[in-house]
């Protein structure tokens, strides 16, 4: 019996990034912010996508989300004079005159206690009145200054500690315009952990056309709705791998192609941020798996060709030929029956290339009691070759199936010119943005 080597199957699809969520999902958050091949699946959000903005790459898109902060107006108030308490129960230009009158009325006495008053005597009497009443009247001046500034003080004091009361912002010049917010339009939103969104907001997320860069590792352009990935767009990645597609709350869903890093190439279908439907998974090497996806893995029927020129078509489970299928080898030979965990194992016939044929029942790869024969007809293995037949004959439709579906590239072309026209808008987006900071802090410089 000839033993033949069956062709390695790469059943794993390559991840770049660990899953990592933008801070968005809230984008908004100040960190915002994920096939799960950037949150789950064999490869980038969000910011939780592949295994993003969240994902797998495996991302985690998500986007950390910040609510913008609130901005205090300037307010420009009239000039006014405080009303001064002291001054108006106090009336400071009356009572002069009446401490004037008390001072100088004990002087006459002040001179006739001496007993022999003598003109130097009556000349300090008179100096030092004339020295009290100039001190006197410095100090009551004095003191009527600074008794109304802490009437003031201690009456705004009291307002400041109010609950009620509102805090006053003076500026200088008229009508100061007020600072823009975040909530709507184009605005540039910076978060703590270092990633930044610019483009759209609609009720203070990201909302419409935008560009989400995460810190150091890539970037995500397209649509957005309630602050995650939704709609079409563009995820790029600081090692290389790229995916153009369809979003739906901050995941890969729908039609989209990834690019991996390493060389190797999904495009088909997705959902929740994985591989899952029909696909096909082209490797670096020159290999391809043609067929179905459940959850990230090779599941379901398909077909694989194998670097080496061998190709299997039938059934996968687990990422493993697994079930009924038609292994052709590059050398001419086949085996047609059962697999199991990638070996043959069950009921199965092995035709030679100059047709002779082996049938029976195959334990881990190898024939239990091997038999050559010219044609199955009239051989003790009819019975087991019609049932081995007819699962071939499905393994075949569903791997056309596969075939048919993969060719259907006109589909996957639309999605990408979406995806790309998504990214465009959410460049424009952030371009706007930007400038609109840039006008904002100019406007503040000049003010």
């Amino acid at each position: 019996m000839h033993n033949h080597h069956i062709g390695e199957d790469n059943s794993h699809l390559s991840s770049e990034d660990a899953t990592s969520t933008p801070t968005h999902q809230n984008p908004y958050q100040t960190t915002h912010f994920s096939i799960q091949v950037s949150p789950s699946s064999p490869h980038p959000l969000p910011p939780n996508s592949p295994k993003t903005p969240f994902y797998h790459e495996r991302f985690s898109d998500n986007p950390s989300q910040t609510s913008p902060r609130k901005r205090i107006p300037l307010i420009t108030l009239p000039c006014r004079h405080l009303p001064t308490p002291f001054g108006a129960k106090f009336p400071t230009s009356k009572l002069l005159p009446r401490f004037r009158f008390l001072i100088f009325l004990p002087l006459p006495s002040l001179y006739f206690l001496f007993s022999n008053p003598s003109p130097f005597d009556f000349f300090c009497v008179i100096a030092f009145s004339a020295a009290l009443l100039i001190s006197l009247n410095l100090a009551l001046l004095l003191f009527t200054r600074l008794l109304p500034a802490k009437f003031s003080s201690s009456s705004s004091s009291s307002s400041s500690s109010s609950p009620s009361a509102h805090p006053v912002v003076w500026s200088i010049g008229s009508n100061p315009k007020q600072m823009k917010s975040t909530s709507w339009g184009c605005w540039v939103q910076v978060y703590s952990n270092g990633d930044v969104y610019e483009g759209e907001f609609q009720e203070g997320k990201c909302w419409g056309s935008g560009v989400y860069h995460y810190h150091m590792s890539g970037r995500y352009e397209g649509d957005w709705v309630d602050g995650k990935y939704d709609g079409y767009g563009v995820e790029t990645w600081a090692r290389g791998s790229r995916y153009r597609g369809q979003y739906r709350k901050g995941l890969r869903h729908g039609m989209g192609i990834y690019r991996f890093y390493s060389g190797d190439v999904y495009g088909g279908e997705w959902s929740n941020g994985q591989c899952h439907g029909f696909g096909v998974h082209t490797c670096n090497d020159g290999s391809r798996y043609v067929g179905e996806f459940k959850w990230g893995v090779k599941h379901g029927h398909a077909q694989y060709h194998f670097r080496n020129g061998d190709m299997y078509a039938g059934e996968y489970f687990a990422d493993k030929m697994h079930g009924f299928g038609v292994y052709q080898f590059q050398n001419g030979h086949q085996y047609e029956g059962a697999w199991h965990e990638g070996r043959r194992q069950g009921l199965g016939i092995y035709t030679f290339r100059n047709g002779e044929t082996q049938c029976g029942h195959w334990q881990n790869g190898i024939l239990d009691d091997p038999k050559r024969h010219n044609s199955p007809n009239g051989s003790p293995c009819d019975v087991d070759y019609a049932k081995v037949s007819n699962a071939v004959q499905d393994a075949h439709s569903a791997a056309e199936k596969a075939y048919s579906m993969a060719k259907v590239e006109e589909g996957m072309n639309k999605v990408v010119a979406a995806a790309n026209k998504a990214a465009n808008t959410a460049r424009v987006a952030a371009v706007k943005a930007v400038q609109n900071r840039m006008h904002h802090n100019y406007n503040n410089n000049n003010g």
